[in-house]
This record gives structure tokens, sequence and C-alpha cells, in this order.
């Protein structure tokens, strides 16, 4: 089979390599779709190689068929649509025996470890079947949009750490696509006023549609004084920083009214410090979390929002290329062209 190999930092090869079968216990997917994001591009330019291995065929944000039923395998039948939790935890580790498997300290992940969704056929461990890694979706739901459940999944997560209840206002700084999934889910959860601020214009419309109720260019306002003047002064209930941007993160501690959640969504340059006034949280009463990654449940919840079309990840999905261009895929996503980019193999 053709399948996207990361030879090296820089160095992705299409590669003609042998196609998977299905062992006892095992599963083989034929590839429906594979979503590209900013970590495909983070991965192959060398900047995130934390538990990736050379060699490895890329893409963890996919979705397939199931092609090859190994034998003793139950829950699955050939044909079936799937969704791919890229995490597969532990489940012995301090994290894991406390709900919190969404950041093991012994995962391993396809597309980083694990033989990914960026080929024509993917092999699936029982290891991982029986970790909860693979998750039956609507047999007519389309196979990008599910590929889509892994950064819906996480954004699931945050929301999970943040908190939106009926009535809330939230602050989302960036229209990406996390920023956008943000809004949607905060819709969703019944928050009366979202506002979305983005440094470039073309995205606030996909932001508007999305459930934004208020869109602004950030390089056209004070941000804080922005959300102030729409909240009558108090500041927003929430705001989700999803841009990795550290000036940022001041932005959103100043953007929240007393008692307000401040959400540190984005991956921020590794390293780097932010300069923030930490009295802001100390007399403001802030609460202050992160959110990386998801676990089974929110994975699984994901899946079945996108299938049931309560979550309309269809419209954030821009772009098309054939397996043979993923480079070309990974380039023009990390570029910030169009909002979501799928890999489809013929």
């Amino acid at each position: 089979m053709r399948a996207a190999v990361l030879v090296g930092p820089g160095r992705l090869e299409m590669q003609d390599v042998p196609t998977p079968t299905a062992g006892p216990g095992e599963l083989v997917l034929k590839v429906g779709a594979n979503t590209v994001c900013g970590t495909d591009g983070r991965i192959l330019r060398g900047e995130k190689t934390a538990g990736v291995r050379p060699g490895v065929i890329m893409g963890h944000e996919f979705s397939g068929y199931v092609h090859e039923v190994g034998a003793g395998v139950v829950g699955y039948r050939e044909g079936d649509l799937v969704g791919v939790m890229p995490t597969v935890p532990c489940l012995r580790c301090h994290y894991c025996l406390n709900h919190l498997e969404h950041v093991c300290v012994d995962a391993k992940l396809f597309g980083y470890w694990i033989d990914g969704g960026l080929a024509e056929y993917v092999h699936v461990s029982a290891e991982a079947i029986e970790r909860g890694a693979i998750v039956v979706a609507d047999p007519d739901a389309n196979p990008a949009e599910i590929a889509l459940a892994e950064p819906l999944g996480c954004v699931l997560n945050g929301v999970d750490n943040y908190g939106v209840t009926i009535g809330d206002s939230v602050l989302i700084i960036g229209a990406g696509p996390i920023g956008l999934l943000h809004t949607m889910v905060a819709k969703q959860m019944g928050a009366s006023q979202i506002i979305v601020v983005n440094r470039s214009a073309e995205r606030l419309e996909t932001a508007r549609q999305a459930g934004a109720t208020h869109t602004a260019l950030t390089g056209d306002i004070d941000v804080p004084t922005y959300v102030k003047d729409m909240t009558g002064g108090l500041g927003v209930d929430v705001a989700v920083q999803c841009i990795g941007a550290l000036d940022l993160f001041q932005t959103a501690l100043m953007s929240v009214r007393n008692g307000g959640r401040v959400n540190a969504f984005a991956g921020f340059p590794k390293g780097e410090m932010a300069s923030i006034d930490p009295n802001l949280i100390h007399y403001n009463e802030l609460t202050v979390t992160g959110g990386s990654n998801m676990g089974r449940n929110n994975y699984r919840r994901a899946v079945q929002l996108i299938g049931d079309g309560t979550i309309n990840v269809g419209a954030l999905l821009t772009d098309t290329f054939a397996l043979e261009d993923t480079a070309a895929a990974i380039e023009h996503a990390s570029a910030g062209k169009g909002i979501k980019t799928a890999v489809v193999p013929s």
C-alpha cells in the first residue's frame, strides 16, 4: 500500500509499504479520511519530537472502514465506519487510575509512535481495541467529519475544565479550527454571548455562522476594552485562548469578570515564558485551567455529536487532497490556508 512515512525532520516520503493484516484480536481499517492539523506540520518540521518514532506513518485525525476482523474480535463488522482515538493510554499509571487517562505518561499515539492514517490501510492492535480507541460511527456520516472527532473531543475536554452554562458570556481568542469548534460547543451549551476575535477577517464570517454573536479584528481593537464594552463593563464569564501567542494570555486574564474562568487551550512555544500580572488572578479570584488531549468518554461523545448532526463540523472542511499529495496538504494547512484540510485516499 501507499503511505506517508516520516523519514526524519523535514523529510516525508510516499512509500510502498506492506499492507497490514489482522491477527487474532486485531483489526485492519481502510482509511476513509485523515484531516490535517498544525501538529502535523510541527512533527514534520522536527519541532515536536516527544513520542514520535522515526519511520512512523503520520496522521492522527482519521476515520476508516473496518476492512478485516481478526479472530476473537467482537463489536466490529466489516464495513463499519469507525473513528480512531489517537491516544492509546496505558490504563496503569497514576493518571489513568485517577480518571486522567488523557494525560497518561506512558500513552502511545497513532501518527506519532503507532502507524497512523496517512495511508491506504491502518493496522489496529488488540491493545488499542481493548483500550477503547476504536468507536463505531453513524454509517451514513462523512468519513472526513468523523476524522474531526479528534479535535472536537479535545475541545470537549477543555469545556469540561472551564465550564459553560446557559446564559454565560464567552470570549474565544482565535478563529482557527479549534476556536471555531469552541464557538460551536459554547453555542450548544447555551452561552448567550459569544465574542470571537481574530487577527484576520476571512474566518470571522465562519465564526458568525458557527454561533458568534460578536466578532472583531484584534488589530482594530483593544480586546479587554472591547469585551467590557460588550458586557456592560464586567468582562466575560469565560475566556478561551486558542492561539499560542504568549502575550494573549494576559489579554485573556484582563477580559474576564471577577470570579471568571480563563482556559489556556492553545499550545505555546516550548521553553518560552509569558509575562502576566498575577494580581489579576489573586484579587479577581480567577480560575485558570488548561486543555490538552481527551479521554475515551469525550472521544465517544464527539463521534456521537458529529454523527447525529449536533455539531456541524462539516462547515470547517474546506480543502481535500489526494494521499499522494500529503506533503502539500500539510504545507497548505500549516500556512493557515482554508480551515480544515482532509487527505482522502482514492
